[in-house]
């Protein structure tokens, strides 16, 4: 079980990991070793809760599919156990942000002194603007 918050785990029998080579700079070792990892969750075949289940599924997120399955690659390191833990953690992200509540937002009301310097400071720049008219002799 890799535990994501509070009450909140994964289980690991839902999460499978396959080695492939990494892309980019790294003279031939890049040739020789799979050292980057994806990482592929079953969304709807796993053991979440079906709240958040559905909230995963509906992310607008390029890296969940129609069919509920999040892929990610993790390649940022030489060693594989850390590009695990990496995707690991990236997942685990995800899981976090859609289960945290929406937090609702109450509209205010501004009040009535800041409505008073709303207007006076209307009223001033507008007097400026009177002022820079054109000066007549009389």
């Amino acid at each position: 079980m890799y535990h994501i918050q509070d009450d909140l785990y994964l289980d690991e029998r839902d999460i499978e990991f396959g080695m492939i080579r990494a892309q980019g700079a790294g003279g031939q070792n890049v040739n020789k070793v799979s050292s980057a990892v994806h990482l592929r969750f079953d969304v709807r075949a796993s053991s979440l809760p079906d709240h958040i289940k559905d909230a995963l599924c509906e992310l607008a997120d390029r890296r969940v599919s129609k069919d509920g399955i999040i892929v990610i690659k993790a390649q940022a390191f030489r060693s594989q156990e850390k590009n695990r833990a990496e995707a690991l953690e990236r997942l685990a992200e995800m899981v976090r942000t859609v289960a945290q509540p929406v937090k609702l937002r109450r509209p205010t009301r501004p009040t009535r002194a800041s409505q008073r310097r709303r207007v006076q400071g209307k009223v001033q720049h507008g007097e400026v603007k009177r002022l820079r008219g054109k000066v007549t002799d009389g």
